[in-house]
């Protein structure tokens, strides 16, 4: 609703949504509620296919909860020693730096309900309605990332029939190249379609 108030307010009636994570999720529930608002979508790093709380959203979920429980400082002790912060520390440390951030903001504790939310929801959409969906779509993934699976995103782009798949540089690897490959993949998807006026949430 908020990103089609702007979307008015801007006189835009038709425009390339798209979206990080959460924002990817966002997008992809516009284009199926209003395929005729969303000309073409833009989707980096995707956490969600089509269920509700995937289980890639666990280490958030894992984070909420403790924060909850104990609050910041001796959930960060706790989460330190865990099995999920292990495996992220040598699989996925990108990740592992977002989710030690959670722990540091002044309002760590209601934020975690804000994550305790997200982490158990999902976009409401089915693969039908997906692969419904005849409009020009970006997807973007990379490996190094067990918060946003690589499949997701090739799952996501396998399923819509005008979709393109990209790979990128893990952040984790190279953030400066991560970066330039998705600008490229990006501008040159966008270029493709310049007729297309766009607004891209975050």
């Amino acid at each position: 609703d908020d990103v089609l108030a702007a979307a008015d307010q801007a006189g835009i009636d038709r425009f390339v949504a798209g979206g990080v994570s959460m924002g990817a999720a966002i997008a992809l529930r516009l284009a199926c509620r209003h395929p005729k608002r969303v000309a073409a979508l833009v989707m980096v790093r995707p956490a969600w296919t089509f269920a509700a709380a995937p289980p890639n959203m666990q280490p958030i979920a894992e984070v909420a909860e403790l924060i909850l429980e104990h609050g910041p400082d001796k959930a960060r002790t706790i989460f330190a020693q865990t099995a999920t912060a292990t495996r992220l520390y040598h699989e996925a440390p990108d990740n592992l730096s977002s989710l030690l951030g959670y722990f540091d903001r002044p309002d760590a504790k209601a934020f975690a309900q804000v994550l305790a939310n997200i982490a158990a929801d999902g976009p409401g959409v089915s693969q039908h309605e997906v692969a419904a969906l005849a409009i020009p779509a970006l997807f973007v993934g990379n490996a190094m990332d067990a918060v946003h699976p690589l499949s997701s995103a090739y799952t996501l782009a396998a399923t819509m029939p005008n979709a393109v798949f990209a790979e990128v540089t893990p952040k984790a690897r190279d953030s400066k190249q991560h970066f330039s490959e998705l600008h490229t993949e990006i501008t040159t998807f966008l270029q493709s379609h310049s007729k297309v006026r766009s607004l891209i949430p975050s």
